[in-house]
């Protein structure tokens, strides 16, 4: 008996056959629907997220014929035994170490205003840290900086670098600041009046971040502004888990953790 196939479509309108590619990280493909351009970074089940040069994250379906790559129509498809990436850069754009082991702490030390700012600082430059030994604490508050520095005594080989929330001329905190003296402390520090605002609103999802009037609590008004519950612990985990690396902060906090990290580690601070 002469036997048929299921599919009746005739041979004329059958869609030619496209080749299928792995989803590997690090191919770049275009969704020609939206035009939007990217290197893949995750592939899911049914999904694969796409970044552009601009860091940019698009999460588009596996869908047949559903990109283009180098111009020519593809099938993405979940890659059948991915391995572990290992990334080439780590949080703060800094080259990766693969196998490299934390150093013996330093004695010098970064000093953070509170565990926000160290929960941040840990994400974007825990790799970097950990390499160059360098151990973060927090204060809570900057009111006794000067009796901490004191305790501290910072010398050569133990330099002491701070990072201070709000340090704008004229503000308590620059006047805090300018009373650390010592050549083997440095005082450094943002113009935000929280770190919250140090991460890019557009990071976040929202269009920026808002103003508080005077007299209110910072964290609980932008809670309020937002639309947010009025928890801000919740608040903040739900910011620190937009940050992905150095790209969603400002250049105001980035270079200051930078200049930091540079003093601690200097020659004669080991």
């Amino acid at each position: 008996m002469r036997q048929y196939s299921a599919d009746l479509t005739p041979p004329w309108k059958k869609s030619p056959p496209v080749p299928e590619v792995a989803a590997e990280p690090g191919l770049v493909v275009e969704e020609p629907g939206t035009g939007f351009c990217g290197a893949v970074v995750r592939c899911e089940a049914g999904t694969v997220t796409l970044e552009d040069r601009f860091g940019k994250h698009r999460v588009f379906p596996l869908e047949p014929r559903g990109f283009l790559l180098e111009g020519r129509v593809v099938t993405l498809v979940r890659p059948s035994s991915p391995a572990p990436v290992r990334p080439t850069r780590t949080a703060s754009g800094s080259v990766a170490v693969p196998g490299a082991r934390a150093r013996v702490a330093r004695a010098g030390r970064i000093y953070v205003e509170g565990r926000h700012d160290a929960e941040l600082v840990e994400k974007v430059w825990g790799d970097d840290l950990r390499i160059e030994g360098v151990v973060v604490e927090y204060l809570e508050g900057v009111d006794d900086l000067p009796s901490i520095v004191a305790e501290f005594a910072p010398g050569p080989d133990a330099r002491l670098g701070v990072l201070v929330d709000h340090l704008v001329p004229g503000s308590k905190e620059w006047r805090i600041a300018e009373s650390v003296t010592s050549e083997h402390a440095l005082v450094v520090g943002h113009p935000y009046i929280d770190v919250w605002e140090a991460v890019k609103p557009a990071s976040v999802g929202i269009e920026g971040w808002p103003r508080v009037p005077r007299g209110q609590d910072w964290k609980t008004g932008v809670c309020r502004a937002l639309g947010w519950p009025e928890n801000t612990g919740a608040a903040w985990q739900r910011i620190l888990g937009r940050v992905r690396s150095y790209r969603d902060l400002e250049p105001e906090l980035l270079g200051r953790v930078e200049e930091l990290i540079d003093f601690v580690t200097a020659t004669g601070g080991a």
